[in-house]
């Protein structure tokens, strides 16, 4: 079991010295807390900010199904904070949906970004920031997450994600652990050296929360890029797995891995009535197999003399898979957020 990190072993708190929330005129008007719920005041102990933002990092959908399955398992979910969505949301790049009704429009899908607070199977609370990810103002995102982390004295900051990876769905999920505190971080890095990825405002976050002396930490769970447009229930609950570890919760995940059991069926059927496929596969498990082997000698992911399915290949021979799963009987779970 990996060591839990230093900061949760040793932080002490007394009770009822969580700072006031008297307004601030000079603080950001971009979030808003909510001081009419009571349970806020009631706070006491190390406070988990879990932090899943929805439009990037997430193939499998696999941190959105994270976050909705905490809210689900929570006996309420009051939200404490809103975030001033107009100043973050590009309207046109990522247009809210709206019914048209006859002759007039109606529900409306507002985007909505806020921080919930939750509690976990043994009534311990934490929270929850969650919605779509700014789609601009990135610096001022985040000094608007600070003002919550420190007027709401949250303690840690984890963030969950996930990538489409060239590994087979047969084999153990493998994740990337971040964190901008040192101590944190408790589990060997799957990389060496430095490698330059597009940003994303999560990322930003963690960043400025370290300049500013705040811990933030996050998982990102790496998809099998074949089923990365289904929903991938199996990442998901490995994401709340570390939730569970380093956020000290307890969380139910019974549906998450029913779900799971599921989607593995579907795939294992298909895979048994298209032996092309099977055998894309199959390449895909001798690399993985391969680099496993190689790690301890530093190897890459790509281990040399062993072919790989290139991103089209994969998808071409998928795409019928995909089209089943999309034609599932009305009332179907699958798909729904």
């Amino acid at each position: 079991m990996p060591k839990l990190p230093k900061t949760l072993m040793t932080w002490k708190r007394k009770p009822n010295n969580r700072p006031s929330r008297e307004v601030d005129v000079a603080k950001s008007r971009l979030v808003h807390i909510v001081d009419e719920v009571a349970e806020l005041d009631e706070l006491s102990g190390p406070l988990t900010m879990i932090q899943v933002l929805d439009g990037f990092l997430d193939a499998g959908n696999a941190a959105a199904m994270a976050a909705l399955h905490l809210i689900e398992v929570s006996d309420a979910a009051p939200v404490v904070a809103t975030f001033d969505v107009d100043a973050f949301h590009d309207y046109r790049a990522r247009r809210p949906a709206v019914s048209f009704v006859r002759d007039h429009y109606e529900d409306y899908d507002a985007p909505r970004l806020v921080v919930r607070l939750l509690h976990d199977a043994g009534g311990t609370p934490y929270l929850l920031l969650h919605g779509p990810e700014p789609d601009n103002r990135w610096e001022a995102f985040a000094r608007a997450v600070r003002e919550v982390v420190e007027r709401l004295a949250v303690t840690q900051v984890i963030s969950l994600g996930s990538v489409p990876m060239a590994v087979p769905h047969t084999r153990p999920l493998t994740m990337t652990h971040h964190a901008n505190n040192p101590d944190l971080v408790t589990e060997e890095s799957h990389w060496s050296g430095e490698i330059r990825v597009p940003s994303s405002a999560q990322a930003l976050v963690e960043i400025r929360l370290g300049e500013w002396g705040h811990d933030a930490q996050g998982f990102v769970v790496h998809i099998p890029h074949y089923v990365a447009q289904l929903d991938y229930p199996l990442a998901a609950a490995a994401l709340l797995e570390k939730v569970e570890l380093h956020g000290r919760l307890t969380i139910d995940l019974t549906k998450l891995r029913l779900e799971a059991d599921k989607r593995a069926e579907e795939i294992a059927r298909y895979l048994a009535d298209n032996a092309e496929v099977g055998e894309v596969v199959k390449a895909l498990e001798r690399q993985y197999d391969a680099f496993t082997r190689a790690e301890e000698s530093g190897a890459s992911l790509l281990a040399p003399n062993q072919p790989l399915p290139t991103g089209e290949e994969l998808g071409r021979e998928f795409e019928r898979f995909l089209a089943t799963l999309d034609e599932r009987p009305e009332g179907g779970e699958e798909g729904e957020k």
